[in-house]
């Protein structure tokens, strides 16, 4: 039995601060959320009268793989109301950059260039009058259109007159950011499907023989509403991977959009309605508000319980040792692995689910006295009075998770960072209670110093007094 108790204690200790070990040399910490690190928080909108479900769903999730791509940790994508989406940014240092390529509609679309139009006159050339821009509401695909853009030279204001859309942007395969050594530019190399490369190979070749459809020989790429290059067809065929996207693009930008065109354009337009930021210095005095209010408390409670309960006490402070230790392992290991991040409600999780912790261990010692009070040795109270408590710390723990559990099911943003750090550690408390609390307390208990020291004992059990034999 003693063994026993030995192997559990010593293993829980070993698989707790050598994760613990582990981590620190892997150089993994918990990653901070918005609140703790700072970064960017942007409120997107569709225009008027578009609420439908399927299509703010099917936006989160391209912004989410947008996201994802660009590499912030734990990024808080949620829906709010009807149909505003809320992105959260923690940790970003280009927020602009990173605002814009989420919400960037990225709209492909090959069109047949017809005419190009330059919007400054000639020097000494009497005025000419422009033609209107086509509206994004008749910017159709189906539809000719007058689009703005840039000349060859990339200077030069042009206006293009364009043909119906051969090729739009859910032909393409994949996307990536290359560069040119011959233009000394950076460019976005596209990979078009099977059926893409079809299409948008009938445009090339209209092109390529000047056919009516396409008389100046130029394929216009347009990118939400802006022709972003009109470069000449030089050849009537194309295979899947020989098409790029050239312009005035610095790496940056060829790698954001190359980003979001590998994972698809957004069903809708959307309109930034409101950006916020949180600066590092305020979330950086928020991590310390919360540290400084759960160290207070937990220091209070300990002290508390070292008063109360004595060498018991003991037990509480080590067991907590070992429980931070498998928290922050843990919170550690899922902040590199699947981009986990604490933050503020979330760390207000952990300071509430010490009390939780806490009352496991008063559970435990209160059935403790109240088994010795019945006249039991202190070893026969130790292990029984833990088979009887265990079983009301699981009862209370798998309420608290349960509740845990309800919040995260039904709720979004940081109340799920709270409810899923709550419901962590719940379970990590039933895990120390099992293999560190019951087998310390059951070897203390047969420590003869442990039930005679003065001030670190527990009291020997009273003497069951005796009855007087009456004399007939």
């Amino acid at each position: 039995m003693r063994r026993r108790l030995v192997v559990s204690l010593l293993g829980i200790c070993i698989v707790a601060f050598g994760s613990l070990a582990a981590t620190i040399a892997a150089g993994n910490t918990p990653e901070l959320g918005l609140d703790l690190q700072g970064g960017a928080s942007v409120v997107l909108q569709p225009p008027a009268g578009v609420d439908d479900p399927e299509v703010i769903d099917q936006a989160i999730e391209v912004i989410r793989a947008r996201v994802d791509a660009l590499g912030v940790a734990e990024a808080d994508i949620t829906r709010q109301g009807a149909d505003a989406i809320v992105v959260e940014l923690p940790g970003v240092k280009d927020q602009r950059r990173a605002l814009e390529a989420v919400g960037q509609t990225a709209e492909l679309r090959f069109r047949p260039v017809l005419e190009a139009i330059p919007v400054g006159p000639e020097p000494g050339a009497p005025p000419t009058t422009l033609p209107v821009v086509t509206s994004q509401a008749d910017d159709v695909a189906e539809s000719e259109v007058i689009l703005p853009g840039d000349a060859d030279d990339d200077t030069t204001p042009v206006l293009y007159r364009l043909g119906p859309a051969g090729s739009l942007g859910r032909d393409i395969a994949g996307a990536q950011a290359v560069f040119e050594p011959t233009s000394a530019k950076w460019a976005v190399l596209l990979e078009f499907t099977e059926e893409g490369i079809t299409r948008f190979n009938q445009i090339a070749d209209a092109c390529f023989n000047g056919l009516p459809t396409c008389a100046q020989g130029r394929v216009a790429i347009v990118l939400d509403g802006r022709v972003v290059s009109a470069p000449s067809v030089q050849n009537p065929e194309y295979q899947r991977d020989e098409v790029n996207i050239t312009g005035r693009f610095s790496e940056a930008d060829a790698k954001d959009l190359a980003t979001v065109l590998r994972f698809g354009a957004l069903p809708v337009q959307l309109e930034q309605k409101s950006v916020s930021t949180v600066s590092a210095t305020l979330g950086g005095d928020s991590l310390r508000a919360g540290l400084l209010a759960g160290a207070i408390g937990t220091v209070l409670v300990l002290l508390y319980l070292l008063l109360y309960y004595r060498a018991l006490g003991l037990v509480v402070v080590l067991g907590l040792c070992v429980w931070a230790a498998l928290q922050w392992a843990v919170i550690s290991y899922l902040g590199a692995s699947q981009g986990l991040a604490l933050s503020l409600a979330g760390a207000t999780g952990i300071i509430v689910s010490v009390g939780v912790t806490v009352d496991s261990y008063i559970v435990y010692f209160e059935r403790l006295k109240d088994e010795m009070r019945a006249g039991r040795s202190l070893r026969s109270s130790v292990d029984r009075g833990f088979k009887r408590a265990f079983r009301t710390i699981l009862a209370a723990d798998f309420s608290a998770f349960l509740g845990a559990a309800l919040l995260y099911w039904l709720t979004v943003g940081a109340v799920r960072g709270f409810a899923f750090f709550l419901g962590l550690s719940t379970i990590l408390d039933i895990v120390v209670a099992y293999f560190f609390t019951r087998p310390f307390v059951a070897l203390l208990g047969r420590r003869k110093s442990f039930t005679s020291g003065r001030f670190l004992g527990v009291g020997r059990p009273p003497v069951p007094r005796r009855s007087p034999v009456g004399v007939s």
